[in-house]
């Protein structure tokens, strides 16, 4: 497996992603990440910190370039909770539990990367719904930490290595039906 064109690709992604998401500084842009499946192995059979480094370089910098905080989500064995900096926590009023991610125990590759690696981490049990936008590497269904609407995006790229990806983002509800005058900014 190139770790670096694992890199270039997840770089790529996000930045298109930023592109066609309107975000702003503050917002919140969820990960979810297999690094199995990245590498051709079924979600959760084949744990990869390599893998997952390559993703977190590719992707953290572009959105600390931003001022977008990352979400990372754990496994199903921490029931998606996510991995994110105390200052996202605390902006969003976002409760923090205990646990500490691990790799091939609970949490997963990436969100042990990220534990490891963002500036002041900490684990939340939800989001409440609040990002704006993300990514899901591997079919790790990242859907239940976004807002209501969310809108489907498609990218150039359609794998991060082996992993299909799902990209997707929030916009406002449609309200006012077919009288209605719509934003064009905001659609």
């Amino acid at each position: 497996m190139d770790f670096k064109e694992i890199t270039a690709q997840s770089k790529k992604a996000v930045e298109e992603i930023l592109a066609g998401a309107r975000m702003k500084p503050g917002d919140i842009f969820v990960i979810g990440c297999s690094s199995s499946e990245i590498l051709g192995d079924q979600i959760g059979t084949a744990t990869n910190i390599d893998s997952a480094n390559a993703v977190f370089d590719g992707i953290i910098p572009v959105l600390k370039e931003h001022g977008i905080f990352a979400a990372a989500q754990c496994c199903e064995h921490l029931n998606r909770a996510l991995v994110v900096e105390r200052g996202a926590m605390e902006k969003y009023g976002f409760e923090q539990v205990n646990a500490i991610p691990k790799p091939n125990h609970a949490g997963g590759a990436f969100a042990t990367v990220c534990y490891e690696r963002f500036d002041d981490p900490v684990l939340v049990e939800s989001l409440n719904g609040k990002a704006d936008a993300g990514i899901d590497i591997g079919g790790t269904m990242i859907g239940m930490h976004m807002h209501s609407v969310v809108v489907p995006m498609r990218i150039s790229l359609r794998k991060i290595g082996e992993a299909p990806i799902i990209c997707a983002r929030h916009r406002p509800k449609y309200v006012g039906g077919q009288r209605a005058v719509y934003d064009e900014d905001l659609m």
